[in-house]
């Protein structure tokens, strides 16, 4: 099989190799096409699948398995892409301050 042919999509897993399986399998279901790996790279075989609808399904995949807060997803020329981002912002909680009585008691 040549990769990179008409009809060949590349989506680029980056350090999420761990996910290569799980991804592979999730765009089976619900594209309901072939799709091969190689390295950390997966291969969607779809002469009808544009670029930007595969990146959308590969977005949902990052959001559905709570990878959302390290990865993100890019389009870079005809590859779809999984970054992980440079640097994760954490959330701080917003401690509120005990607000005194304003009753008087009487004791």
């Amino acid at each position: 099989m040549v990769f990179g042919g008409k009809g060949i999509l590349i989506v680029d897993l980056g350090e999420l190799k761990d996910e290569i399986e799980s991804l592979s399998k999730f765009l089976s279901s619900k594209l309901e096409v072939d799709v091969t790996s190689k390295g950390n790279k997966l291969f969607v075989n779809s002469d009808v699948l544009s670029t930007s609808e595969l990146k959308r399904i590969v977005n949902k995949f990052v959001y559905r398995f709570h990878l959302n807060q390290k990865y993100g997803v890019e389009l870079e020329d005809d590859t779809v892409k999984i970054i992980k981002f440079k640097s994760v912002k954490k959330m701080k909680k917003v401690k509120k301050g005990i607000i005194p009585s304003t009753t008087k008691h009487g004791w």
